[in-house]
């Protein structure tokens, strides 16, 4: 079920992703022998980026809002997109 919020169903994925083109879901990489050839790197180097930004910043929505005020909408395009972009404001985290 897509609609419900469950963060647990990524994180054991019994089936590992194929780069060599077999596997539609990185599409805007390309697939095939013409392929993107950072993807792989990408597919790497993102969950660390984002653990570190996660990490060394509190997060604030922006405008005061909070998580209950926010509209979860999506626009239908060639991706699905937010109707209304996430705006964030990073606040370093000093660890005293």
């Amino acid at each position: 079920d897509p609609i419900i919020f469950r963060p647990e169903r990524f994180i054991s994925d019994p089936n590992p992703r194929d780069f060599k083109g077999q596997d539609f879901e990185f599409l805007p990489f390309g697939s095939g022998r013409r392929m993107c050839p950072a993807l792989p790197l990408a597919s790497r180097v993102l969950p660390l980026a984002i653990g570190s930004m996660v990490r060394s910043f509190d997060w604030v929505l922006a405008h005061g809002l909070n998580a209950e005020e926010m509209d979860m909408g999506e626009r239908i395009g060639i991706t699905f997109k937010k109707a209304v972009p996430l705006e964030a404001i990073p606040i370093p985290y000093l660890a005293n």
